[in-house]
């Protein structure tokens, strides 16, 4: 099979894929594909209309007029725009129980091979950086450069509250720090696409390095491969 002109970005809930794929885009002159706001949108949908997300039966239904659009961040560094049937849904997936919520019905087999299909269809030109949990193992197995992003719960709790403060929020550190656990063993664990590293990947742990440093090592390795 032949390599696609693609960079694939995976790793757990919080480990700042977002931030690290969104500025490796720029710096490439390729689109960023956030694969996690599409599991989210679905997810919010599911909560509205009062679908049991554990439940394929339900939630096959909802995907039949799924509409998603995903649109570029309006300001450098923000995340990107999400559309659920043309409204505009950004602030209400970034959250702690979307999180989840996306975890869960990320495990649905209909809803993996609905958004598999959108994103190979997103991605299928090439110059793009994809992130998630499977992109460079089930969404994109023959893109050019894989990566996978780890950093400890602790590290990756120290983010999220900070970014949650940062928006004024209020925040239960030890709740963060043992959600962020729990959809780790959600997404390692589940039948469908588990969270795990494809083997021709490259393993980065930023627990100790900034988005900076990180970036560069995945320029480097872009450059060489």
């Amino acid at each position: 099979m032949s390599k696609l002109n693609l960079v694939t970005i995976d790793g757990p809930s919080g480990v700042g894929k977002s931030t690290v794929s969104r500025r490796l885009a720029a710096r490439l002159g390729y689109a960023y594909l956030d694969t996690g706001a599409m599991y989210r949108a679905v997810a919010l949908k599911c909560k509205q209309q009062g679908v049991d997300i554990k439940s394929d039966g339900e939630v096959a239904p909802v995907l039949s007029s799924l509409n998603v659009q995903l649109l570029p961040a309006p300001f450098e560094g923000e995340d990107v725009e999400v559309l659920l049937d043309g409204v505009n849904i950004s602030a209400l997936i970034r959250t702690p129980e979307l999180s989840m919520l996306a975890s869960a019905v990320s495990a649905l087999r209909s809803v993996r091979a609905k958004l598999t299909e959108m994103q190979r269809e997103i991605g299928g030109g090439g110059n793009i950086v994809a992130e998630g949990r499977d992109m460079g193992t089930v969404v994109f197995p023959s893109a050019s450069w894989k990566f996978y992003l780890d950093a400890s719960p602790e590290e990756r709790a120290r983010r999220r509250i900070g970014q949650l403060k940062t928006k004024g929020e209020e925040v239960d550190e030890q709740e963060i720090l043992a959600q962020i656990i729990q959809r780790d063993q959600d997404d390692q664990n589940r039948t469908i696409a588990p969270l795990k590293t494809a083997k021709d990947a490259l393993i980065i742990d930023s627990t100790s390095e900034s988005a900076d440093m990180v970036i560069e090592k995945m320029l480097d390795y872009i450059k060489q491969n």
